[in-house]
Parts: structure tokens; sequence; C-alpha cells
């Protein structure tokens, strides 16, 4: 998952598993009548380390459900395939709590591998109103927000400073810049996760979005990606590639290859999530002090981020659902939240924590973060998401390639998704 590490590969994935779960898959059906018990909780990429103190602060204070730590894949990608292999078990499945990708949602709702759950046992009126829209499918809530995340244009402030302009706030003016100014100072001028895997997906619908077109309407039930505003999104992207003020190399990366173009300033502008912000602005980063953040640009204004992140949800064959349901709880308490934050440069989806003065001179970019969060939009929810992003990547990839054009791409895209089964 991203990200999601950030969102990518930044994404956390936390999975909630019975304890006496041993090598061979076994599980411990014995425990309290009241649904609690051990836990394990299994991560994939947790790459700051942060998660291992939240679970020590957890296991002081509930020493009959202490959680032990395992972790799973750092590709988002294996770590659905594992999740899905495991969940088709049944009550043989491993996982009683899984935190997934805001877009497998929907996914794992409608398969029932996870259960509905009661809205007042969650402190849902203080998340961030977009990330609330995540954990739902069909009118009810399958999973508890944990981690958000929206795409920010990062730029370096030296060198618009020295040209005399401000951050661009439409397409027009990124794609000037970049063409005029970064060659310049010999740098690329802009870039995103154009590699076909799910970071192509996400930048593909932001552009979509920010044209204020959609994907798909009504929960997977209709395409609406026919339409003038994905023409001239996905036609963004491509005429970029065609011009080279996105650099061909762009095509081969991921949010880390792409984070690292840009902290070693072999880039202009740059789409990626939060936490490489971060990263770049660390000491010994070549960067460190040069960088801003700001909305992603759109054709007429600031543009729309994908809402990224990921949602704890608990699985139907829960074997401790009190426990499971407990520790979503504790990992979306304000404390636990803020170090969420504070240790994993991960987007908390707790409101007042966006305000805080303390964490605001910490981390300048979180006023700027929460206006794209708050103006994000989910990717198409689908019961078949999995097949919906791979078709919307692998046609995308031709436009940008130049083996397709955007009008045709996105005919094609309009038929491949009508055709996937029970979309």
């Amino acid at each position: 998952m991203r990200w999601m590490r950030a969102a990518g590969r930044g994404l956390l994935v936390l999975v909630v598993v019975m304890a006496g779960y041993v090598a061979a898959g076994a599980r411990d059906d014995t425990g309290p009548a009241d649904g609690r018990g051990p836990l394990t909780l299994a991560t994939a990429g947790d790459l700051t380390g942060y998660l291992r103190p939240l679970l020590q602060g957890w296991n002081r204070a509930h020493p009959g459900e202490r959680v032990r730590l395992v972790e799973l894949p750092d590709s988002a990608d294996e770590t659905h395939a594992q999740m899905v292999t495991d969940l088709r078990g049944g009550d043989r499945s491993r996982f009683d709590v899984l935190n997934i990708d805001v877009n497998w949602t929907s996914e794992f709702a409608a398969a029932g591998w996870i259960r509905p759950l009661p809205r007042d046992r969650f402190p849902l009126d203080a998340f961030l109103k977009p990330v609330k829209s995540t954990a739902t499918y069909d009118g009810r809530l399958y999973a508890v927000p944990y981690v958000t995340n929206a795409g920010l244009l990062l730029y370096r402030k030296d060198i618009l400073a020295k040209e005399g302009v401000p951050p661009p706030r439409t397409w027009a003016e990124l794609e000037h810049d970049a063409r005029t100014i970064a060659p310049k100072y010999g740098l690329d001028g802009y870039a995103g996760q154009f590699l076909p895997y799910e970071g192509l997906t996400v930048n593909a619908a932001e552009a979509v979005y920010s044209a204020h077109g959609t994907i798909l309407g009504d929960e997977g039930a209709r395409v609406t990606v026919n339409s003038a505003a994905a023409r001239e999104g996905i036609g963004f992207l491509a005429r970029g590639v065609r011009e080279g003020w996105i650099p061909k190399a762009a095509l081969t990366y991921k949010e880390e290859e792409s984070k690292q173009a840009f902290k070693s300033g072999r880039l202009l502008f740059l789409r990626n999530w939060p936490y490489a912000y971060v990263l770049a602005s660390a000491k010994g980063s070549p960067v460190a002090g040069k960088i801003g953040a700001v909305p992603l640009p759109g054709p007429d204004g600031p543009g729309t981020s994908v809402l990224g992140g990921s949602n704890l949800a608990l699985n139907t064959h829960a074997r401790h659902p009190d426990s499971a349901a407990r520790l979503i709880a504790y990992l979306t308490s304000e404390p636990v939240q803020r170090q969420v934050l504070t240790r994993g440069a991960l987007p908390p989806v707790r409101a007042a924590l966006y305000e805080d003065p303390e964490l605001i001179r910490r981390f300048p970019y979180l006023p700027t973060l929460r206006k794209s969060v708050l103006s994000a939009m989910p990717r198409p929810k689908s019961p078949r998401y999995d097949q919906v992003s791979l078709v919307v990547q692998a046609v995308v990839q031709d436009a940008l390639t130049g083996h397709q054009t955007p009008a045709a791409a996105v005919r094609r895209l309009a038929r491949e998704l009508a055709a996937i089964p029970g979309r």
C-alpha cells in the first residue's frame, strides 16, 4: 500500500490477527466470551518505525489484549493480493482488523469480507469531512478512517523567487514555468507518478477531476469518463510528455523515484504526497529549505486531488471483535493521531490537528494539506476497483507514450470500463 506510505508506498496497512496464530496459520479459538483477547498487528512499509511505540502504549494499558507486530509486503498490490487470498478463506482467515487502502472499502464490503460498524462507537464527527465518505459502502459504515492524504504540488521556491513568479495555480502557468524556467536552471519541469501502477490511476483521476470530470458514478454502476473533461485532463498529461516539460523518465516513476528526483534537485515541480515534502525538507537534503507546497493546479484555478489514506475495517470472521474495535478506537484517538503525524509523517484524520499552531510550525504544509483534503475526491468507487484501476493504468499509459490520442484513449477507457463484469 502507499504511502501510504504516502500514497501510494507510504500507505500504512494494518492487520489485526488472532493471538495464538502460529507459522502454520493456525488460530486459537479460545478466549473470553466478551470477544476480548490478544491481537497481532501486521503492517506493510512502516518506514519511519513509528508504529512500535504506539503499540507499546496500547500493550501497557491492555496487558490482556497485547498486540504483536507483523509486517506484510511493502507493495500495495502485493498487500492487497495477500489480504484477498486470506479473506477468501472465510472463518480460516488469520485477519481480524484490516487497515485497507481507502479505495478497497467498497470491494471488501461488497465481497462480504468486512462487517458493518456502529457509527456511535467511533469519533467520526471529529474527522475531516471527506475522509468519512471513503469508509462507507451502500450507505453503511464499513471502516473507520485512520490516515488521510491528498496530493500536493511541491516546487522549488528558491528558483521561483529568483524569477519573481508565484507558484502556479493553473495548468497553463505550470506548463509555462516548466517549459521556460526549468531549463534555465538545468532542471526537468514537472513529474508525477506515471509508471503503470496505482499511482498512474491516481494521477490520471486527478487530471480528470481537476477538469471537472468523473470516471464512474453510482458506486461503479455508471461509466462517466467519456467526456470533454477527461479528454482535457488526459490530454494535459500527454502533451507534457510529448513536448518534453514532463521528462520521459517520469514514465518510470513511482512515489519514491519521483521523490528522489525532486529531493536530488532535478525537478522544478513535483506532484506527490506530503511525506515527500517532509523527507525533501529533512536535514541533509540538497533542497532542504528551498521547497514549498501548494494545492494541485487545474485548468482554470486550483485543481482536485485524489483522496488517499487508509481505513481500519473489521473482518467478518474476527475472533476477538471487541478487542479489535477497541484497538481501532485507540488508533484513531487524538493523542495517537498526533503521533501518527509527528512520528510517522502521515496525515491524520482528526480535523483539529490541522489547526494546531505547534504542529503547523513543525509541518508548515498542514494548512495547504487541509485545504487539499477538504476539496479532494475519492478514486472511483467500485466493487471491482482492482479491475477498474488496471484498465485506467493501461489506457492512460498508451496515451502518455503516444500510442493513442487522448480522445481515442478516453473512448477506449469508457468501453473497457463498461465491459468489467460486476462493476
